[in-house]
């Protein structure tokens, strides 16, 4: 019996929280109230105040259930990275998911509200960073130290080339779609393309040189 209720409780936890990305994401923050989240989640305000405190700290879950969807990326960079599956473009299949993946509209529309109020509420930033993009460098880090032990690329320091990696694959269309509103700037050829620059001229710098 206790199991059930556990379970009751998880499963009306995951019902706000997506009730309330949905509305955190449409109207922003501080013009998202508490009775509209328990309106879209089909509960009452006294059963959010059951499960959640207070508003920020539903926002907080908010954020942190977001971030956790970057572990499907983090996976793929542990498989997608093996020797051979690198050797059959890996590295580009990786470039062109994390492409897909991080420019998702919703997404981008959370990372802006995160920002927006990173100054009140700056743990929800550094919950985001650490859980996503800080275990993405780690993760990618920790493959490209082994394809270098394995021959495969040459890198003194795997963290910063991770960092380059990501820098030269993100940064412009990232920013685009940052600042111009518009989750896909680009048409998917265009990204497309991009991503396989990026590994192309990454490879150039990183990758082994023939014998």
């Amino acid at each position: 019996m206790k199991t059930d209720d556990e379970s009751r409780s998880a499963r009306k936890d995951r019902e706000i929280i997506q009730a309330a990305a949905a509305a955190f994401i449409s109207k922003g923050y501080d013009g998202t109230s508490m009775e509209e989240i328990a309106t879209k989640a089909g509960v009452s305000k006294q059963t959010i105040y059951k499960h959640f405190k207070d508003k920020e700290t539903l926002f907080g879950k908010v954020v942190q259930s977001t971030a956790t969807q970057t572990n499907d990326v983090v996976e793929s960079v542990t498989t997608l990275l093996s020797e051979t599956k690198y050797m059959e473009g890996g590295l580009q299949k990786l470039a062109r998911g994390l492409m897909t993946m991080l420019l998702d509209d919703e997404l981008l529309k959370l990372r802006r509200l995160i920002i927006a109020n990173a100054d009140r509420m700056p743990q929800l930033g550094r919950s985001w960073y650490e859980n996503g993009f800080e275990r993405m460098l780690a993760s990618m880090a920790s493959c490209f130290e082994r394809l270098t032990n394995r021959g495969l690329m040459r890198t003194s320091d795997p963290y910063l080339a991770a960092s380059h990696f990501f820098g030269m694959l993100l940064w412009i269309p990232m920013n685009e779609a940052m600042f111009t509103g518009n989750s896909i700037p680009r048409s998917k050829a265009e990204l497309e393309r991009h991503a396989d620059a990026s590994v192309e001229k990454f490879l150039a710098i990183y990758g082994s040189q023939p014998k």
